[in-house]
């Protein structure tokens, strides 16, 4: 039986909002580790676990948004011995941040510093760019592409275990509250993610690790109600283009928050939604169906 770690990342000083996985192998592996802001408390949660700056081997990424991926560029300069693993199609944007980074702007505004910091390049020497048909980062942890949320999504399956590091692609989960769709535009894609979540039902994983948040053994009902949440969410979007009904996206959003505040607490609810706004998944899906009728 392997073991797996869940850093709580304490994004902004809100626990449970976005973490990291530390993978027990020979080689110490973390999957997504996070946004700059966050990059102090990581290195101070590996040093506790013994993880020092020769030690870590593998930064594992399932996509390069700044809230999984944006403290990277720094952290192969903390741990120089670290191979990072992503999708051919994010490599680019490591190693040239400058679009990912502006579309990240459009998307938080004024936000956006306060919640990132910092991106740097990540040196083009220090990433392993995987490809469809090639292996994982070592035998047993195996990518799986998982697009949706946006088109390089990958998951990473410890086939000694079962658990399916799903990134974004199993939604939202916090504090056992309903799962939450995480469509942020410019790049959702709402047909790729419904055969997604139809993949990973074939995969049958014994458990899943999201990013937001934390581990959970209810995969079959996550998934199912993932997809559900997915497909209402487009038909409401839809209906409100086609009436014009501007205002669906602030009702969404306020909907959102009063169902997980049972759950969380009005107060860190609304915390977790100023950072990532019921408005903004709206808008993701808006995008797409007014590019794809």
């Amino acid at each position: 039986m392997s073991a797996t770690d869940c850093i709580d990342l304490v994004h902004l000083g809100l626990d449970g909002a976005i973490c990291c996985y530390l993978i027990d192998a020979d080689e110490p592996t973390i999957i997504d580790p996070g946004p700059t802001t966050t990059l102090e408390h990581l290195v101070q949660e590996l040093s506790g676990r013994g993880v020092g700056p020769t030690d870590l081997r593998h930064v594992v990424l399932t996509h390069i948004h700044l809230d999984h991926a944006g403290a990277t560029g720094h952290l192969v300069e903390i741990f120089p011995n670290a191979t990072v693993h992503v999708h051919e199609d994010g490599a680019s944007h490591l190693v040239n941040p400058e679009k990912l980074v502006a579309s990240t702007r459009r998307t938080f505004g004024d936000l956006h510093d306060r919640l990132w910091g910092e991106v740097k390049p990540v040196p083009v020497d220090c990433i392993r760019a995987w490809r469809v048909g090639e292996p994982g980062p070592w035998v047993g942890l195996r990518p799986i592409p998982t697009p949706g949320h946006i088109g390089h999504h990958l998951a990473y399956l410890d086939e000694r275990d079962g658990t399916l590091f799903a990134g974004d692609a199993m939604g939202i989960v916090l504090v056992g509250a309903p799962s939450h769709t995480p469509t942020p535009p410019p790049s959702v894609n709402l047909r790729a993610w419904a055969r997604t979540l139809d993949e990973i039902g074939s995969i049958g994983p014994d458990r899943f690790g999201a990013t937001h948040f934390g581990l959970h053994g209810d995969v079959e009902s996550r998934r199912l109600q993932l997809g559900e949440r997915l497909d209402a969410l487009e038909a409401r979007v839809r209906l409100a283009l086609k009436t014009g009904d501007e205002s669906d996206a602030a009702r969404f959003d306020a909907e959102v928050r009063e169902e997980l505040a049972p759950f969380m607490g009005e107060d860190r609810v609304n915390v977790y939604f100023d950072m990532f706004p019921g408005t903004t998944d709206w808008a993701g899906v808006a995008f797409y169906l007014k590019r794809n009728p």
